[in-house]
């Protein structure tokens, strides 16, 4: 398998758009890691007028309550980009898991897997995460498993739809021939060999959750002021838009050019993954 592997990565790479998306990616990662470091201000200090103009030491002026903007947007983004990083990791995990599962064992456990994934498809993902961090709460731990959960059921039709071309192959039989268990035929032997389509959909994933978790936090569902958070910010200064419109327009801009390069690598990767396929 180390051939089409490399040729995978070599055919994604070469693609404009996707060196285009890892260095939009790349950077509001970088920006949302080193900026705490890097705030001139503690991102709760009242430091200015109410929706004050840009000024000296303010180069995006003030928030609704005074806060320095651009100390606000320097410290709000590592939230934003670790959440939506395990939100889709976490979904990725257990999806593939299930799926590949639901694939190999077929039965009852097949039917099980599946019927459980159709009941929750049938929730809007938006709808579903709502109701569950309204009853549980809002902490940082139950939005990203309550995301995830959300996701999971794509990623297990998705795994399993690929899996069952795969667990009639030649060397699935070989392994179960040899007495290997089957936890390890899943972990081994199957897994590898549909990784590629679930990478795609892993960056899909990314993109997915990086507007639900900011349309959490605008909604008052996410990160719980006073804590800096990009999807906290829109919500917060969007009374003021036409006073103060750079306090809404850069946490906009930043959670546009994340989504905008996930996006781009993720339809990158899948136009990749359908050539070697054609070949």
């Amino acid at each position: 398998m180390s051939a089409p592997r490399k040729s995978f990565w070599r055919l994604t790479l070469a693609q404009g758009q996707v060196r285009l998306g890892l260095v939009a990616t790349l950077l509001v990662v970088a920006f949302a890691l080193l900026g705490p470091w890097l705030a001139p201000h503690e991102p709760t200090a009242l430091v200015g007028p109410t929706y004050g103009r840009a000024a000296a030491g303010a180069p995006l002026g003030h928030d609704f309550l005074g806060h320095d903007v651009w100390s606000r947007l320097l410290a709000g983004g590592a939230s934003v980009v670790w959440m939506s990083l395990a939100t889709s990791a976490l979904a990725l995990a257990a999806g593939s898991v299930l799926g590949v599962l639901a694939a190999y064992a077929r039965g009852r456990v097949d039917q099980a897997i599946v019927w459980c994934a159709d009941v929750f498809l049938a929730f809007p993902d938006l709808i579903l995460v709502l109701l569950i961090v309204s009853m549980l709460g809002r902490s940082h731990g139950i939005v990203v498993l309550t995301v995830a959960l959300a996701f999971v059921p794509g990623v297990i039709r998705l795994a399993r739809g690929v899996a069952l071309n795969v667990v009639r192959q030649e060397f699935v039989e070989a392994a179960e021939l040899l007495g290997y268990p089957r936890h390890r035929i899943v972990l081994r032997e199957i897994l590898p060999n549909i990784a590629t389509p679930l990478l795609v959909h892993l960056g899909v994933m990314l993109t997915w959750a990086v507007g639900m978790l900011s349309g959490l936090a605008f909604l008052g569902y996410g990160v719980a002021p006073p804590a800096a958070d990009w999807g906290l910010m829109i919500n917060e200064n969007r009374a003021g838009l036409l006073v103060q419109p750079l306090a809404v327009a850069a946490p906009v801009l930043l959670v546009a050019l994340f989504a905008l390069g996930t996006n781009l690598l993720a339809e990158g990767a899948g136009r990749a993954a359908a050539r070697i396929e054609e070949r």
